[in-house]
């Protein structure tokens, strides 16, 4: 029983963890004179699609990790059908 618990408890936490950034606002911080690039795919080889300015409100719809980089699939607010992946380092809290 313990060995099936530790297991179940880890994984809610991960889960738990990860659910809270899913669908949260954002805004776009710390790009300063350049355009924070949205891309097709999560890492830099991926085309840009548009570049976002400082303060740009973003929704987070999920974040992975490549290459030691975390990544988040965002879609605009003021335009929700256009989406893309941003580097988290440049999203905060609104």
């Amino acid at each position: 029983m313990r060995r099936l618990l530790v297991p179940l408890l880890l994984s809610s936490l991960a889960l738990a963890g990860c659910a809270s950034t899913v669908g949260s606002r954002a805004v776009v911080h710390g790009a300063g004179n350049e355009l924070l690039k949205l891309r097709a795919g999560p890492g830099l080889g991926y085309r840009i699609i548009l570049g976002l300015p400082d303060g740009t409100v973003v929704h987070r719809r999920g974040c992975v990790t490549e290459v030691g980089q975390r990544w988040c699939r965002v879609s605009l607010e003021a335009a929700p059908g256009v989406t893309g992946f941003v580097s988290d380092d440049y999203l905060r809290l609104p």
